[in-house]
């Protein structure tokens, strides 16, 4: 072999082994390299929930999913017959009350005891209504065919005209035997307790008209126009955008730099911006969260942390639900 072939090989042999090392080194380089840890959270936003006090009928429904409405304004009618009669109900027994109480003030005329004697027969007839309908009622509960609830109904109601019997009748005998001036302070507090009556049916009335009581976008609507709620029934949900923050769950072992009260910078890829967001709480998410086992190298087990981050200023075009990346 030449001399010049043997200068070739060995050059050849120092190139290729330099092409080793260059690769094994790119190699450790990128097993070696570490990505920063990259921890996707997510906006959230308060929200409430719009329901009502009476059971009944929705009979309109002034706004649909994605409408923002302010505070007062009328988001749904629903219709409570019941409530409109307690409320006649409520007025009648109110001006007998206040008639009654005006009555024992200035004394009884002939009149008032003839009117005070119809109450009476009104109230026994209402009395003699309400037996008919608790023994229909605990007939039919006791074979099972209505609820407790109906039935409880019925007792109650019974129970109250019962009272209504007895209050109208010394109504009676205070007009027919005069008033002394205990009966006349005694008629005067039944005339404000039925006034207070009126007034908490009112309260029920206002119920029917659902209405905002702060703003935000109407996220949810549950129910169809026509469909029954019951009392308490959500009707429809609200999330109040102006109150919004991000979420992250993070592992102890990435917490070193985050810390409540501190600014950090976040991703938001659906608008394509980095925002400054305050780290406002951070607490244990409990033994049920996700941890990652360390006891195997001798370490300790690492737990997982809620962390809740606000804007340090308002965000336009941010929406609940969005991903918001925090990269360590």
């Amino acid at each position: 072999m030449s001399e010049k072939s043997q200068h070739t090989n060995i050059l050849l042999a120092i190139a290729g082994f330099t092409i080793v090392v260059a690769i094994v080194a790119l190699i450790g380089h990128l097993a070696l390299s570490r990505d920063p840890d990259v921890i996707q959270g997510e906006m959230e936003v308060e929200e409430y929930r719009v329901s009502g006090k009476v059971p009944g009928r929705i009979v309109e429904l002034r706004v649909k999913e994605g409408d923002y409405v302010h505070a007062g304004d009328t988001l749904a009618i629903i219709e409570a017959p019941e409530v409109r009669a307690k409320m006649v109900q409520a007025q009648s027994a109110a001006d007998a009350a206040q008639a009654l109480s005006q009555m024992a003030q200035n004394g009884a005329r002939k009149e008032q005891i003839q009117a005070a004697a119809q109450l009476v027969e009104q109230a026994k007839a209402g009395l003699e209504i309400a037996e008919k309908s608790y023994k229909r009622m605990k007939s039919l509960y006791d074979e099972r065919v209505i609820s407790a609830q109906k039935f409880d109904e019925a007792e109650a109601m019974y129970k109250s005209a019962q009272a209504q019997v007895k209050t109208a009748q010394s109504h009676y005998e205070m007009a027919v035997n005069g008033a002394r001036q205990e009966e006349r302070r005694a008629a005067a507090a039944t005339a404000g307790q039925a006034r207070g009556a009126v007034q908490e049916v009112e309260g029920y009335v206002r119920e029917t008209v659902q209405t905002a009581q702060m703003a935000g976008e109407v996220t949810d609507v549950y129910p169809k126009v026509g469909e029954l709620v019951g009392t308490g029934t959500p009707i429809m949900s609200i999330a109040m955008l102006d109150d919004q923050w991000a979420t992250f769950n993070i592992r102890e072992d990435q917490l070193k730099d985050v810390k409540v009260g501190q600014e950090i910078t976040v991703r938001i890829p659906a608008i394509d911006k980095e925002v400054k967001m305050k780290v406002t709480s951070m607490k244990d998410k409990g033994s049920f969260a996700t941890w990652k086992a360390t006891k195997a190298s001798g370490q300790y087990d690492q737990k997982t942390f809620e962390v809740k981050a606000r804007p340090s200023s308002k965000i336009d075009d941010i929406r609940p639900g969005m991903s918001v990346i925090l990269k360590k």
